[in-house]
This record gives C-alpha cells, structure tokens and sequence, in this order.
C-alpha cells in the first residue's frame, strides 16, 4: 500500500515518529475503509487521535482498560475489519501480555499494536513507565512478528507494511524526541531484512531504534581511527535477517548489539540464537539495559549510562576489537 507522504528533514522538529505514524495511519484509513483505530486515553499522548478527527466512526476510546481493548481489537478481526491498537509500550506488552497472547496471538488475530513511550524514552516518567522488557515478552508470543523502527520515516514504512502483513503485530516507539535517521522516505524498507548502512570487514555493529543513529556515528568516529565498521539497522526483531547476521559473522566475526531494552531476550539475544544455532564461532557484546532496573533521567542521560549512545558503542567497538576469535578457515568440528 503507497504511504503517499513527501516530507524532508526540514519537518522533523514538529513531524516527529508518533506524528507521522498518526498521519500516516489517517491516510491509509482513507484508502482502507477495513482500518479501525483504538486507545486506551492516550489519543494525543499516541497521535492516534489523528485518526479520530478524520474518521471518528472508526475510533474507540477504552479508558484506562487496555486488556479489555485487546479483547475487542481480536473480536473485530472476526467481523473483518482491521484494527490498529495504540497505547504505552509498558501498557501494550506488560499490562496487556495474556491478552495479547491469548485473544490476539492465539487466535492469530489481524492486530496491529503500535506501542509508544518504549524503552527509556520516558525517562522523566520513572521504571513505571519505561518499558525494557517488551521486545522479549513479544518475541516468545507465537505467530508475533516484531518491528523497532529506526526514526520517523521508518516509522512511517512500518506502519504502512505492517496493514499489509497478514497476522499480529508489534511496533515499537519512541516517545518521539528522537532526531531522524533518514532524510526522506527514498529508501527500501521490508519487514524482516535488515538495512546495511555501512559497509566494514573488521566488526559489525547490529542495532535498532534510536541506538542505529548512534551506531552510524560510532562508526564514522571508528573509521577515523582507520576501523572498518559495519552498521546494520535490524529494525525487525522477529522474524530476524539471519542471512545479514550470518554474514556479519563470517565477514567480520566481530559482532556489538545495541537497543534500548534489556540485554536479556531483544535484539542481542535474538543475534546470539542465531549465531549459536550456526556452530560458527564470534565475539559478540550486547548492549543495552544490563538486567536492571532504569533510574530515572532524560533519554539521553540513560542511553549514555546504559552505552547505547555513540560513546558508549564506540567504546565497546575498541574494547572488542581487542578480543581474540579462534582461527579457523573452514569453520568445520574435527570428527
């Protein structure tokens, strides 16, 4: 389905990614009378309200009743239509993962969660409000597919494929204070293939959300000091590119994850199944949440203290790149 936007650069200090998500899902409401709308009172805070102002027929308020929401988004799927579930990231996969699992999953329902506020993007808010635990409780549901986009534009991608996409599925953003990745939306974005935004044979950097824009700036930092570093945007967690992971592992063996989630069951777990289940050997470094609880902090505080910002990945590529693999041409177990 064409997304049918045109903005640039210069719109991204008021078209933020909830803002284009909200715009975009309105008009793709417009072509796709099967669209519905639904929130927990979180119309502006989501910019779903977009939709309720174009198609208020097609918008449901719930209230402070999210798993009641879930229920009827599943019922809906039933009637035909499409529903497209938007609250809280801490709200969708926390208070919501019974639901989810069993109205939605289960039934592998035609829903559409886009959860805002994720990570520490909330970080004023406190541990309530953060929400560090989602991409694992969503990657364990089955028939779940699960998406981080990078920025806005990728948002915008998303939420357009994600109409397309028969079957549940997860979304995750920001709050929306993150500056943009890309400058327009003349780019290829497909659910499950990853983004290679720098070529590197030394080591690879795998990230998604916010932490892609620092790990091209880590990068370009490395490359000054004579380092060849791949950036891949892993902006789907589920279903995961293994064939851009498995040839970071053979081009570089050298691999640092980076979200912002805990390091225990997201992206870097999710690469770490992939390499194991291929027998071949790397050194690889998660970074993200280290198994704790988040103080509270503006985001960009957090993501210099969890080392997901450019500083803290550009130190790890150093302290990595000092780590020894076993040499071994042919990768193959002696019988």
């Amino acid at each position: 389905m064409p997304i049918g936007i045109t903005w640039t650069v210069d719109d991204a200090d008021t078209m933020t990614a909830n803002e284009i998500y909200g715009e975009v899902l309105t008009r793709l409401g417009d072509e796709n009378p099967r669209i519905l709308a639904m929130t927990a009172d979180l119309a502006g805070s989501t910019k779903i309200g977009k939709f309720q102002k174009k198609h208020p027929e097609r918008f449901f308020n719930f209230g402070i009743a999210e798993t009641n929401m879930m229920g009827f988004a599943s019922g809906m799927c039933e009637a035909g239509f499409i529903p497209v579930v938007s609250t809280f990231a801490a709200f969708a996969a926390l208070r919501c993962a019974e639901h989810v699992r069993t109205d939605v999953a289960y039934n592998r329902r035609n829903v559409k969660i886009i959860a805002t506020h994720s990570g520490t993007s909330f970080g004023p808010a406190g541990t309530t409000h953060h929400c560090t635990e989602d991409l694992a409780v969503m990657r364990a549901i089955a028939t779940m597919t699960v998406i981080v986009p990078a920025d806005a534009y990728e948002t915008a991608k998303a939420t357009a494929a994600v109409i397309d996409h028969d079957g549940p599925c997860y979304v995750r953003i920001g709050r929306s204070f993150e500056p943009p990745l890309w400058k327009d939306l003349n780019f290829d974005w497909e659910i499950g293939k990853a983004i290679t935004l720098r070529e590197g044979t030394d080591i690879t950097v795998i990230a998604c959300g916010p932490s892609v824009l620092h790990a091209v700036e880590a990068a370009d930092r490395a490359e000054r000091q004579g380092l060849k570093v791949r950036v891949l945007d892993m902006h789907t967690i589920k279903p995961i590119d293994r064939d851009a992971v498995m040839a970071a592992v053979m081009d570089t063996r050298r691999i640092v994850t980076a979200e912002d989630h805990n390091i225990v069951g997201g992206l870097g777990s999710a690469v770490a199944e992939v390499v194991a289940e291929s027998g071949k050997g790397c050194v690889l470094r998660k970074l993200g949440v280290a198994d704790v609880f988040s103080p509270h902090g503006a985001p960009e505080d957090l993501q210099h203290l969890h080392k997901i910002d450019a500083d803290g990945i550009e130190e790890t590529i150093a302290e990595v790149m000092k780590m020894d693999f076993e040499q071994d041409e042919d990768w193959e177990d002696e019988v």
